[in-house]
């Protein structure tokens, strides 16, 4: 019983030596540029938050965001947040050809390359 006893107190001071021995103080996490994941995506009235998405536009205000491509022909793209396929309008664009990388416009018979940018996920 008594051996039980100093088993146990041993146990107890070893566990508080190591508890403050590697005790680094307060975590800060580092997101690295990317979204915190710590951070709620929605407010406690249930409003969603806007993230701060940098986005790459072009001066004539095409930003492709993702591109899903099918070498059969059947390829979408994600322009300014809208799915489009070949023949849809953006705003006074129309997609001529959507290839693994870029994005083709066409407007008033001047073709109009966008490229893809990698951008680092949230």
């Amino acid at each position: 019983m008594l051996l039980n006893k100093r088993f146990f107190l041993l146990l107890f001071f070893f566990f508080i030596f190591f508890t403050v021995a590697f005790s680094q103080g307060e975590f800060v996490y580092d997101a690295k540029g990317k979204r915190n994941p710590f951070i709620p995506l929605v407010t406690p009235e249930g409003r969603l938050l806007k993230l701060d998405k940098q986005e790459t536009t072009t001066a004539e205000g095409l930003a492709i965001e993702g591109i899903i491509y099918d070498q059969f022909g059947r390829s979408f793209a994600i322009v300014n947040t809208n799915i489009v396929g070949i023949g849809d309008i953006v705003g006074d664009y129309q997609v001529l050809k959507i290839q693994e990388n870029k994005v083709i416009f066409i407007k008033d018979g001047i073709p109009l390359e966008v490229e893809l940018t990698n951008t680092p996920p949230l």
